[in-house]
């Protein structure tokens, strides 16, 4: 039994003498380990008679308990001084004010569009949508585009695997369709419907990618139909939201005959800038023109009583404009550092 004490107290003087976990797993091998000192004792209780066995057995296991909380308590100890010296190594001034967390911003075109939508309301035009999925007769029957005409080919517009009537659309001119009969079965009882006066801003698809082109882009169609809606109407509400969107009353505008199959006649929409980088400079802005009378028929609009003039132009490419950006592609690369310059 002395012995047993002294063993204890051996081990316990062993185990306060180690500064970390790892020696101290070595002295436990010593004492508890397969070759360890009480682990042999235990071996050889077979040997002693058995009315000896209990009583040294019992002695045995005392000693084994007494070795294994003082391990257990100096693995305790060892564990709360490391984390002391953690937590004084890392100390923290709790009086410094807190990181705070970041404010995000709306994207660039989503301000432009905003600003545009703002604008086209002060003029009586309300917003319209569409689906991005669009059929073939919407994007293209509807805006009197031919079967054969080139920008159906597969290599122009994306169309769904499978299927030759459902693609991806290619403008948001479908919504002048969709507009203009919901509009007829509004107001089409009526001797004279009031005018139809809408913008339909959104994503549009086609093969193209370059510094200035996307295959994903946004576009912004307007519509205006009525009894005496005119081209001199058409220039004046186009002069009147550019001069406001580039907030400069001495921006030039100009029309260029142009064509397009759902507008006759057709106009591209240029601007020069008075100062600036772009000063002199005429840039092409939007396309525009008459609506076709096709296009009024196809929309179930009486095209003898009714007239109406339509224009589409890039929302991204607008944003471009009033934020001095060169490359289309960086509005999408989802680049912090660009975007947060906006917020």
């Amino acid at each position: 039994m002395d012995k047993l004490d002294q063993l204890v107290e051996e081990a316990v003087a062993a185990f306060a003498a180690v500064s970390d976990t790892a020696q101290l797993d070595q002295v436990k091998a010593r004492f508890l380990g397969k070759s360890g000192s009480l682990t042999e004792r235990l071996k050889s209780l077979g040997k002693l008679p058995p009315e000896e066995r209990r009583t040294a057995g019992a002695e045995i296991n005392r000693a084994k308990s007494a070795v294994e909380a003082a391990l257990e308590a100096r693995r305790a100890s060892l564990r709360a001084e490391r984390l002391s010296a953690q937590l004084a190594s890392e100390a923290l001034d709790v009086t410094l004010p807190g990181r705070g967390s970041g404010q995000g911003g709306l994207h660039p075109v989503t301000r432009t569009l905003e600003r545009i939508e703002t604008l086209f309301a002060s003029l009586g035009f309300i917003v319209a949508d569409g689906p991005e999925i669009e059929t073939d007769w919407h994007n293209f029957t509807s805006m009197n585009t031919p079967e054969n005409h080139p920008a159906r080919s597969m290599h122009d517009t994306f169309y769904i695997e499978g299927r030759q009537d459902v693609l991806l659309r290619t403008h948001t001119s479908p919504v002048q369709n969709r507009a203009m009969v919901a509009h007829v079965e509004r107001f089409g009882e009526r001797d004279r419907m009031p005018d139809l006066r809408v913008i339909a801003p959104g994503r549009v698809y086609r093969v193209d990618s370059d510094a200035t082109h996307s295959p994903m882009f946004h576009q912004i169609e307007g519509l205006w139909v009525g009894e005496s809606v005119s081209f001199a109407d058409l220039k004046g509400v186009i002069a009147d939201f550019l001069r406001k969107f580039f907030e400069s009353e001495a921006l030039q505008v100009r029309f260029r005959p142009s064509f397009f199959p759902f507008t006759e006649p057709s106009a591209e929409i240029d601007v020069a800038f008075m100062s600036g980088p772009l000063e002199g400079r005429w840039l092409e802005i939007a396309g525009c023109g008459m609506v076709h009378p096709n296009v009024l028929r196809m929309g179930g609009i009486d095209a003898e009583r009714y007239t109406g003039f339509a224009f589409g132009m890039g929302l991204d490419r607008l944003t471009m404009l009033r934020y001095g950006i060169g490359d289309l592609r960086l509005f999408f690369d989802n680049d912090l550092r660009f975007l947060s310059q906006f917020k």
